[in-house]
C-alpha cells in the first residue's frame, strides 16, 4: 500500500508526534537500521492505544495491521518482532524521549494550563531483584482542568521526589510553559527550593503542610483556631462518586504577614512570597460510617476560598484520572519490564497513548475507546488524526 502524505494531517497530533519522534537520537549504527525509530515508536504507541500490554502483542498487532501503519510511514521491512522491540526500547534515552513528549504536548495543546498537579507513582513490578534495581518511580505533571499529562521525570535510585521535581519543573517551565499556572504538590515538596523554582517560572505554588513540617503546621492550625470568622473567606465543596459523598469546608486567610517575621527559629521553614494559607475540613460519608479529616496548605497565590477548593479537588484528580487509569486500564502495575530503560520508556508511551485516547470526546470510557481502536482502524485513525484547535 502506498504511503499517504501527511500534508492532509497538517497541525494534527499525529503529524506533530512523528516530527518529534524523528528528533529522538537513534542509538543504533545507521547501516544496521531496518526499522527507523519513528516507525518503531508509532508502532508501539498504536499498539498501546489498541490494548496491547507487551511487546509480543504489539508486534503481532503490527503484523496484522501493517496496511494501516503504512498510511503514515513506509515500513519497507514490515514491523520488528517482540524481542527486537524489547531490545530497542531498552536502549532509547528516556531523557530525550521525555523531552520529546513534553514538546509534543506543548505544540499540540498550546493553551497554558491553569492548574497543574505534580505527584509520583511507582510501577510496582518493574523492580529487578537480581540486579538490586528498585522499581520505577515516576513523578508526573497533570493539567487537571484539561486532564492532560504534561510531562514526567523518573526518580533516581536511592533518591526521592525532591530531586526529580526541580528537573521536571525546568522542562515544563521552559519558554514560559508554566506562567500563570497554580502548581500543587504534596507535602514532600514543601520546601523553599521547590517553592522558589515554581515562582521563578512565573507560576504560583499550593503546597500541602503535613506532619513533616510540624512547626509550620502547628502555627497554621493555631492561627485558624484563633482567627475571627469575619477575617476568613469560606467555601463549601461537594463531591459525589465511588459510593461516597465528600463535603469539604474550605477556609482561606490572606493575612500572612506573621509568616514573614524576622524572628524565626534556626532551621525553620520559610517559603517565598506567601499570600494565603488554606484549611480544608472534610466529611466523607461512607455506607456505614463518616470519616473526618483536616488538611492545611500554603500558597503564593492570593487565593479565594472557591479557587482554593477547585485546586485542592483538582490535585487529587491525578490519583483518579491518571494513576488509577494507568493501573486499571493500561495495566501499568502489571508490567514486568525490568531491563535497561524499558520500564521508563514504556511509561512515557502510555502517557502518549492516554493523551491521544482522551482527546476523542465521544462519551465512551477510556477502556472502551482502546478496545474500539483495536477493532476499527478508522476509529484508531480518528484518535491519531484528531486536529488541533
Amino acid at each position: 500500500m502506498t504511503t499517504v502524505a501527511l500534508e492532509g494531517f497538517e497541525k494534527s497530533r499525529l503529524r506533530s508526534l512523528l516530527a518529534h519522534f524523528g528528533e529522538i537520537e537513534d542509538p543504533r549504527e545507521p547501516w544496521r537500521v531496518a526499522h527507523p525509530l519513528p516507525e518503531v515508536l508509532l508502532l508501539v504507541v498504536c499498539g498501546t492505544i489498541c490494548d496491547c500490554e507487551d511487546y509480543d502483542l504489539i508486534a503481532e498487532w503490527g503484523n496484522a495491521h501493517l496496511d494501516f501503519l503504512r498510511r503514515y510511514l513506509p515500513y519497507h521491512h514490515g514491523v520488528p518482532g517482540g524481542r527486537w522491540l524489547t531490545l530497542l526500547m531498552n536502549r532509547i534515552d528516556p531523557a530525550l524521549f521525555a523531552g520529546a513528549f513534553t514538546a509534543w504536548v506543548r505544540e499540540t495543546w498550546p493553551d497554558k494550563p491553569d492548574f497543574v498537579a505534580i505527584d509520583g507513582k511507582t510501577s510496582r513490578r518493574s523492580h529487578d531483584k537480581s540486579a538490586g534495581k528498585a522499581p520505577l518511580h515516576l513523578v508526573s505533571a497533570f493539567a487537571t482542568t484539561a486532564r492532560l499529562v504534561l510531562g514526567q521525570e523518573a526518580v533516581a535510585d536511592k533518591s526521592n521526589e525532591t530531586t526529580a521535581i526541580p528537573v521536571l519543573l525546568e522542562r515544563l517551565g521552559a519558554n514560559g510553559g508554566l506562567e500563570g499556572a497554580l502548581v500543587s504538590i504534596d507535602a514532600i515538596a514543601t520546601n523553599a527550593a521547590i517553592a522558589t523554582a515554581i515562582r521563578a517560572h512565573g507560576a504560583d505554588y499550593l503546597l500541602a503542610v503535613k506532619a513533616n513540617q510540624p512547626t509550620l503546621r502547628a502555627e497554621i492550625e493555631r492561627y485558624f483556631d484563633d482567627a475571627p470568622q469575619d477575617s476568613l473567606d469560606s467555601f463549601t465543596d461537594l463531591d459525589k462518586g465511588h459510593g461516597r459523598i465528600e463535603e469539604r469546608f474550605v477556609t482561606v486567610s490572606r493575612e500572612t504577614g506573621w509568616l514573614a517575621g524576622q524572628r524565626r527559629f534556626p532551621g525553620e521553614l520559610r517559603l517565598p512570597e506567601v499570600k494565603a494559607i488554606v484549611r480544608v475540613t472534610s466529611r466523607t460519608g461512607l455506607k456505614d460510617r463518616s470519616r473526618f479529616d483536616t488538611r492545611y496548605f500554603i500558597a503564593s497565590a492570593d487565593l479565594t476560598a472557591e479557587r482554593a477548593a477547585h485546586a485542592v479537588r483538582g490535585h487529587w484528580l491525578i490519583e483518579n484520572a491518571l494513576h488509577w487509569t494507568l493501573d486499571v486500564v493500561f495495566k501499568d502495575d502489571q508490567s514486568r519490564l525490568r531491563k535497561g530503560h524499558g520500564a521508563h520508556n514504556m511509561a512515557i508511551v502510555r502517557h502518549f497513548a492516554l493523551n491521544l485516547v482522551r482527546a476523542i470526546n465521544d462519551r465512551q470510557s477510556i477502556k472502551l475507546r482502546r478496545k474500539k481502536a483495536g477493532w476499527s482502524p478508522d476509529y484508531l485513525a480518528s484518535i491519531l488524526g484528531h486536529l488541533c484547535r
